[in-house]
C-alpha cells in the first residue's frame, strides 16, 4: 500500500502543473458567457441608441458649482452612421475569369429577438459635433465659463475654441 501511495505521489509531483492548467482551462470553458456574440452583445440584442447628449450635458452642467440653470445647443457636422450586416449573393454566368453576366442580391440580416426580428449592427459611428453654445446663469463669471467649456470639450470632443458660454438673461 505504501508503494502505491509513493507511486501516486511521484505521478502527482510530475504532472501537477499540467493538471492545474487542465482544471483552469475546463473552468474557463464552463464559465458562463451570457450568449455573447462579437463585441460583447448577445445575439439579437439591440445596440444601445446614442444618448441625447444635449439633455445629458444640461443635467450634468447644472450640477457644477455656480452654473445654475443651463441650456445647451450642439451643432452637428455629421449625424453618425449605422452599418447593418448584409447577406450578399453574387450569381454569374460564363467562366469565372471573365463572366458574361452577373447579378448581385443583398438582404439585411435579421435575428430573432425577444420582441421579434431585429437587425444586426456591424459598425456604428456617433455624431461629430461642429460647435456648442451653453447659456447658463453663471455665464458671466470666468471660473464658471472655464469649467463649462472644459466639460463640454471633454464630453463632445470639441476643441475649446468651438465652445461658447453665455450668461442667461
Amino acid at each position: 500500500m505504501k508503494l502505491k501511495a509513493e507511486g501516486v505521489r511521484k505521478i502527482w509531483d510530475r504532472y501537477k502543473y499540467a493538471a492545474l492548467v487542465a482544471l483552469i482551462g475546463a473552468g474557463l470553458l464552463l464559465w458562463p458567457s451570457g450568449g455573447s456574440g462579437p463585441g460583447g452583445l448577445s445575439i439579437g440584442q439591440r445596440e444601445p441608441e446614442p444618448p441625447d447628449l444635449q439633455a445629458q450635458l444640461e443635467d450634468i452642467l447644472s450640477a457644477v458649482s455656480g452654473v445654475g440653470q443651463v441650456r445647451v445647443l450642439l451643432t452637428v457636422e455629421s449625424d453618425g452612421e449605422r452599418q447593418l450586416a448584409q447577406d450578399t449573393e453574387l450569381e454569374y454566368s460564363g467562366p469565372t475569369s471573365s463572366p458574361e453576366d452577373y447579378s448581385r442580391r443583398s438582404e439585411t440580416v435579421l435575428v430573432k429577438g425577444g420582441s421579434g426580428a431585429e437587425t444586426v449592427t456591424v459598425r456604428q459611428t456617433y455624431p461629430t459635433y461642429r460647435g456648442a453654445l451653453v447659456v447658463c446663469q453663471g455665464g458671466d463669471r470666468a471660473e464658471v465659463r472655464l469649467a463649462v467649456t472644459e466639460a463640454v470639450a471633454a464630453l463632445t470632443g470639441l476643441t475649446t475654441d468651438r465652445v461658447t458660454v453665455a450668461k442667461w438673461q
